[in-house]
């Protein structure tokens, strides 16, 4: 697949950050791209960038029909690739997570996007070729204190994706996965928003590690150390898309490369030891 030949992709979640950049960094090269949003105003803006753009909100499934639809209509009826983006990060300690909150992470992050995922499948197979690229974490094989639900999210992600990639073997469908550590975005500004409205951070026995966690989401710039721009997942996601044989996994940033390595050599308790040390105890 190359971008010369004008293929084209949906790409979810492209209100900003990653999934903005790399709408706008794919049609550069040529792409066809179709970005969504949840929210008709960002539809409007991105349309205003010059993107074709549809709404779509991952946690409708009639919106997810709609805006598919819409997407096709805007390609010609053919969908050359997937990027499944738009996520958000659900803040707090397991014991804190309330049913409705962990369903609602699951919902956003993972059942939209398999039901979109699904939903294109069979157009991928008419067509006999097709990239699925789920933007995954490094929180999808590290956990962290304070992070479950994301990390849930992330992992059961991976594990579907691992096996579709398994199921679609031979079909001309690549699935690959995309692992990025801390990125330039409005994320840590929509995990404290959900950490607001679903936490009870006054009740809670970690409410101390509660006030370090919020300090960190309200900081400005960069949190963590090693932070890139989305312009380093956009490397991993061009290849991904374009490259005759793409990658099961791409890592990006310092970060996933080495914590990655260290769950290879490290058993359980000296791993756990390093994780602690590296939330410091946060929740962010």
């Amino acid at each position: 697949m190359t971008a010369q030949s004008a293929h084209s992709i949906l790409i979810t979640g492209c209100s900003s950050g990653i999934g903005h950049h790399c709408a706008h960094g794919l049609a550069r090269r040529g792409w066809r791209v179709i970005a969504s949003a949840r929210r008709a105003e960002d539809v409007a803006r991105l349309s205003a960038e010059g993107l074709a753009a549809v709404q779509l909100d991952l946690d409708e499934p009639a919106s997810i029909a709609e805006g598919l639809e819409q997407a096709l209509e805007l390609s010609g009826g053919r969908l050359d690739a997937l990027f499944n983006n738009g996520a958000y990060g659900q803040p707090g300690a397991v014991e804190d997570l309330s049913r409705a909150t962990l369903r609602a992470q699951f919902e956003t992050n993972l059942f939209g996007w398999h039901d979109l995922t699904r939903r294109v499948i069979p157009i991928m197979r008419r067509q006999g070729s097709g990239r699925i690229v789920q933007n995954s974490s490094i929180l999808g094989f590290i956990p962290l204190p304070y992070r479950g639900a994301y990390v849930a999210s992330k992992y059961a992600l991976e594990g579907l994706s691992d096996t579709l990639r398994l199921e679609l073997r031979g079909s001309g469908i690549w699935v690959s996965l995309i692992e990025p550590g801390p990125i330039s975005s409005r994320f840590r500004d929509n995990a404290h928003r959900a950490f607001r409205d679903h936490i009870d951070r006054e009740q809670s026995v970690h409410r101390e590690a509660y006030a370090r966690a919020e300090a960190r989401l309200t900081k400005e710039g960069p949190a963590q150390p090693f932070t890139l721009p989305p312009e380093a997942v956009l490397k991993k996601l061009v290849h991904a898309l374009e490259s005759p044989r793409p990658r099961a996994r791409y890592a990006v940033t310092f970060p996933t490369h080495l914590l990655g390595a260290l769950k290879r050599v490290l058993d359980t308790e000296r791993l756990d030891r390093l994780l602690m040390k590296v939330s410091r105890g946060g929740a962010g």
